[in-house]
């Protein structure tokens, strides 16, 4: 059963979007050659607490991190820490937000000076999926159909989709029902309603799909040590279709 979101729950996420979204637009100039990754944690954690935010992810399950902090071949759930950012890196960046009991979740991968073309096209790809998924969030439409369309662009672009981690419901708790794919066949699963409020994140990979989970019981990276980009947007399903709750001003390159 996936719960409808009422306007006073929307609301509230809508305030959590917000400050996620402020979140992205104070890191992306701080992502530079030379920072920590435990530097840019502190950086969000300021600009959350400013805002009247909670770290959503802090403490989550023993999460030790503010945000999620994933260098090249990270995937996901990147403990900030000491490591420094070089020249070539991409970083992806996984922010949580609470607001008055209510959650907002976004993901971003950044670039760190200039990086190689396989790099970029990695990154437009999976942020463009990301769009094409959240397009197909739509009234009327099935749940499977947000993965077919995220899978069906990637793969055409020769990329992989990632399979051990997906997107999910959201509202008071940060992981609800149900899970969202980002692959699959298409018109399956509930059909989608006014209401509906979903974190889609499309974990891209340049080689294998395959994962692994480092020593810290946290971090996930490529099998094969290829690149891989994550973004993600909080969104709800409205009678005018989908809305963007974490949506932040890019700066111009």
């Amino acid at each position: 059963m996936i719960g409808l979101k009422s306007d006073r729950e929307v609301a509230l996420m809508t305030k959590a979007g917000e400050i996620v979204g402020k979140v992205f637009e104070r890191l992306e100039g701080q992502i530079i050659p030379g920072v920590t990754t435990k530097e840019l944690d502190t950086i969000a954690k300021d600009v959350i607490i400013s805002l009247g935010g909670e770290a959503a992810f802090l403490g989550y399950k023993g999460f030790p991190g503010n945000i999620c902090v994933s260098i090249n071949e990270g995937v996901v759930h990147g403990i900030p820490g000491a490591r420094r950012l070089k020249e070539g890196d991409i970083a992806s960046i996984d922010v949580g937000v609470r607001w008055q009991g209510y959650c907002a979740d976004g993901a971003a991968t950044f670039t760190v000076g200039g990086i190689s073309k396989t790099a970029q096209r990695l990154m437009d790809v999976t942020e463009r999926s990301l769009y094409l998924g959240i397009e197909a969030a739509r009234q009327g439409n099935r749940l499977s159909d947000i993965g077919h369309a995220i899978q069906s662009y990637v793969e055409e672009n020769s990329f992989s989709v990632v399979r051990a981690f997906v997107g999910h419901g959201i509202g008071s708790k940060m992981h609800e029902e149900p899970e969202i794919p980002n692959f699959g066949s298409p018109n399956r699963g509930a059909r989608l309603e006014p209401g509906m409020a979903f974190a889609i994140e499309p974990m891209i990979n340049e080689g294998t799909s395959d994962v692994e989970i480092l020593e810290d019981g946290w971090s996930a990276v490529t099998a094969d040590r290829k690149l891989s980009a994550h973004f993600e947007h909080t969104i709800v399903i409205t009678q005018n279709g989908p809305r963007v709750l974490t949506s932040w001003q890019k700066k111009k390159r």
